[in-house]
């Protein structure tokens, strides 16, 4: 099992930041990690994602939500062909802070027999990359529709 984890500050409210973080139309045009998502947002339901790590190959996953609550959590869960050989639980948390603004973290946890051959080829430092990439483009996303909507 390996598990990384990234969080950053955000300077707007939580619904502002769970509206651009499930807004997958506009992925392209501000998320370097995931350029691509698409589907429905319900427990359940099976959503497909392009992954596009820093300086790694890019992979497209059919990932299953397990959890979807507006404000407050995003987790879904992958696999590599088949159990057992790479899955990953993917959790997007958005906490509110006391006195306004929000701590967004952003966590993977891998299992199966492929992880530790995936650790050898960089995918972590790479994935792990690509997670604060991303946060640091919803940071600036979210703040800057935070500040035009006052």
């Amino acid at each position: 099992m390996k598990e990384i984890s990234t969080d950053i500050e955000i300077g707007a409210s939580a619904d502002r930041v769970w509206r651009v973080l499930t807004d997958f139309p506009a992925f392209p045009d501000w998320n370097p990690f995931m350029p691509n998502a698409e589907g429905e947002l319900k427990a359940g339901a099976t959503i497909k994602v392009r992954f596009q790590p820093p300086k790694g190959m890019g992979m497209t996953f059919k990932v299953t939500v397990l959890k979807a609550e507006p404000e407050q959590e995003l987790r879904w869960a992958g696999r590599l062909l088949m159990p057992g050989l790479f899955d990953g639980e993917h959790v997007f948390s958005i906490t509110a802070k006391d006195g306004g603004g929000v701590r967004f973290q952003q966590s993977e946890t891998f299992r199966g027999i492929l992880v530790p051959l995936f650790a050898v080829m960089g995918l972590f430092t790479n994935t792990l990359q690509g997670f604060n990439d991303m946060n640091q483009a919803l940071k600036a996303r979210a703040e800057a529709s935070e500040a035009s909507a006052e």
